[in-house]
């Protein structure tokens, strides 16, 4: 009886390492501290009517911000227990990890990172922007998109519960099978990985679907596709690559699932089967999801830096056409992640040149950022050193990318720290960084007060010199032979180097702190930096709009005439016609997103478990939940125009 109710689920769960039951026993208590002062201070209505409910796409994304921020903080201690193990474990030091929870580390790490910060990161920041860069009240489907949020956040809970409950994957954040598959991987860790990336990657599709019909069906009058914004055309070429991608990573990992489930052996290779059919489907995913993350980055810059260069964008028409390329030139670059597996060297040879092609429209678009800071009049703000750090580690980090396009190259190099060091300078340098800048330059737009200039510039200085002492030392490692997923090694002449690479991170992490502090101190002296409507004089339309924007908004639909609208707007010389409100139509909030998301975590929870009524009866939740939304006939609600007129003149 116990056995069918329980599934594999047993006291084996619960028995982990000091280090694991410290970090249950944070997470535990953070919870604890979290209840107690949302009760004391009676915040749980307000929590739940506001927030977890919300269908405001602005709501949406600082939601997706906050999550993000809570992962980041639990990749970069994932970071740190790793760089000091290996700077320890040498010779007759084992560390103070054992192998099988470093591999677990190192697994978590990946995908903590690559699908729940930078994926997080970006749509939080496509959810606060987007709408309002193209003059729209929200995204084209708010129901979806709060659908959206709460399966990214299901799919992200399976790292945290597998501190306490069960183990993770060792397998690598890639999973190959054969070590992935149940002969070789027989405990729920890779189960856990299958149920993070199946859900949160529905979640990325559908939000992926979203903002791609958003952009193209709800611009306002007059913003045409060669007026939108460049982080707008950078989000449209992104969602593009979503819905193309994902599907991809669904198909490949439901095989791997039922590889494990019932047997199926498609990736077996002594049943017929064959593994490499997997690893070439998830980098046919893998590596569209590195644009995925960098495009936006590369729509932020194109935003900040005109603004504080003082001047129009350089070569408008050559960026968007470089992110068009980009695009398309993800898709046929895949191969190169295994060069060493045997394609032969005519494919090979195809997969590096087209590698090397992907550099030059990616090398336009830095041209272009610098021809536009050319004989401008920079102001280096915050978010302006955030871009020189980009052109630094990201440049630097891509020119090591064209090297590893080189088969000959790849073949000595490959699954080394060299391959570490590369991926970390782009995502981190382009992807991170460029997060950073759009968050400090869009701040006051949402918040209606500047972040601290003082302490950001602190923490730009931390993360930059950080990154560069952590990461430079693992080209060097890589050159000598150091391989990754290492937690112990016998080569003397490697320690030193790992030392610095721990003591890097360990600044990296004091610029996180820092971060936390700044946004504490700017909250604490709200009232002494108002920001205004337009702090940075800025080009495109969501800043014509009160800081923080209303609800709606815009109370009338902007109509735009040319590029940089908010701009254009501002120079003209004819008087604005006095404003006729008129209803406005949107969205209620709803539970059922909420609901969704809670009953596909239990879902994958208890299939992980072998629970299969717990399984079923999840199942038949969602699909209550799904058909009570069908139902509901009261979805939306009008503003009236007393509402509207009492906001906007400010006597709400």
């Amino acid at each position: 009886m116990m056995e069918t109710l329980l599934g594999r689920l047993g006291e084996g769960a619960l028995k982990h390492d000091w280090i694991e039951y410290l970090a249950g026993v944070s997470m535990i208590l953070g919870g604890i501290v979290a209840v107690v002062l949302m009760t004391y201070y009676k915040k749980w209505k307000w929590l739940w009517k506001e927030w977890l409910t919300s269908t405001d796409h602005k709501k949406i994304g600082v939601m997706y911000l906050v999550y993000s921020g809570i992962m980041l903080l639990k990749g970069l201690v994932d970071a740190l227990m790793m760089r000091a193990q290996q700077a320890f474990a040498y010779g007759d030091s084992t560390g103070y990890l054992g192998a099988e929870h470093f591999q677990q580390i190192f697994t978590a790490h990946g995908v903590t990172m690559v699908l729940f910060v930078g994926m997080g990161l970006m749509f939080g920041l496509m959810n606060l922007v987007i709408p309002m860069q193209i003059g729209a009240r929200d995204v084209a489907f708010p129901f979806l998109n709060n659908i959206s949020f709460w399966l990214f956040v299901s799919g992200g809970l399976y790292i945290l519960v597998s501190l306490m409950i069960g183990t993770y994957a060792g397998t690598g954040w890639s999973s190959y099978p054969p070590l992935a598959g149940i002969k070789y991987s027989p405990s729920m860790g890779v189960d856990y990985w299958a149920w993070t990336m199946q859900i949160s990657g529905a979640g990325s599709l559908l939000a992926g679907i979203n903002f791609f019909v958003t952009i193209l069906k709800m611009r306002c009058p007059g913003m045409t596709i060669w007026r939108m914004p460049i982080f707008v055309w950078a989000a449209l070429t992104t969602m593009v690559l979503v819905i193309f991608a994902f599907p991809i990573l669904t198909a490949d990992v439901a095989m791997l699932t039922t590889d494990r489930m019932i047997d199926t052996r498609i990736f077996t290779a002594e049943y017929g089967g064959n593994p490499m059919m997997y690893i070439n489907l998830f980098w046919a995913w893998g590596h569209p999801e590195v644009y995925i993350l960098v495009l936006p980055a590369f729509g932020i810059f194109s935003e900040i830096v005109p603004v504080f260069a003082q001047k129009r964008l350089f070569g408008y028409l050559t960026m968007v056409w470089a992110l068009i390329g980009i695009t398309l030139l993800s898709f046929i670059v895949w191969l190169h992640h295994f060069f060493t597996m045997g394609a032969g060297p005519h494919v090979n040879a195809f997969f590096g040149v087209m590698t090397m092609i992907i550099a030059i429209p990616t090398g336009v678009k830095v041209f272009n950022w610098l021809f536009t800071m050319f004989r401008g009049r920079v102001i280096f703000k915050t978010p302006m050193l955030w871009f020189m750090g980009f052109i630094v580690v990201f440049v630097s980090g891509g020119m090591t990318g064209v090297l590893l396009a080189i088969p000959g190259v790849d073949f000595q190099v490959h699954n080394s720290l060299f391959l570490i060091a590369h991926f970390h300078s782009v995502i981190i340098g382009g992807v991170v960084f460029g997060f950073f800048a759009g968050y400090t330059y869009w701040f006051p737009k949402f918040a209606g007060f500047f972040l601290n200039e003082r302490i950001g510039v602190w923490s730009f200085w931390f993360w930059f010199i950080g990154f560069l002492v952590a990461f430079l030392p693992l080209y060097l490692l890589g050159f000598m032979g150091a391989t990754r997923r290492l937690n112990h090694y016998d080569v003397m002449g490697w320690q030193p180097l790992f030392v610095i690479a721990s003591f890097g991170a360990l600044m990296i992490g004091i610029g996180f702190f820092l971060q936390c502090y700044q946004l504490y101190v700017s909250i604490r002296d709200r009232e002494q930096n108002p920001a205004g409507n337009d702090p940075w004089n800025a080009r495109t339309l969501e800043w014509d709009s009160t800081s923080p924007p209303p609800f709606y908004n815009f109370a009338e639909i902007p109509e735009v005439h040319e590029r940089d609208a908010f701009w254009a707007m501002k120079q003209s010389k004819e008087p604005k016609e006095k404003v006729a409100y008129h209803d406005i139509h949107l969205p209620k909030n709803t539970a059922s997103g909420f609901w969704i998301g809670a009953t596909s975590f239990m879902l994958g929870f208890g299939l992980v478990w072998q629970m299969y009524w717990l399984g079923a009866l999840s199942l038949l939740g969602m699909l209550a939940a799904i058909i009570a939304r069908l139902y509901n006939k009261h979805t939306d609600y009008y503003v009236k125009v007393a509402e509207i007129e009492k906001i906007e003149t400010g006597k709400a």
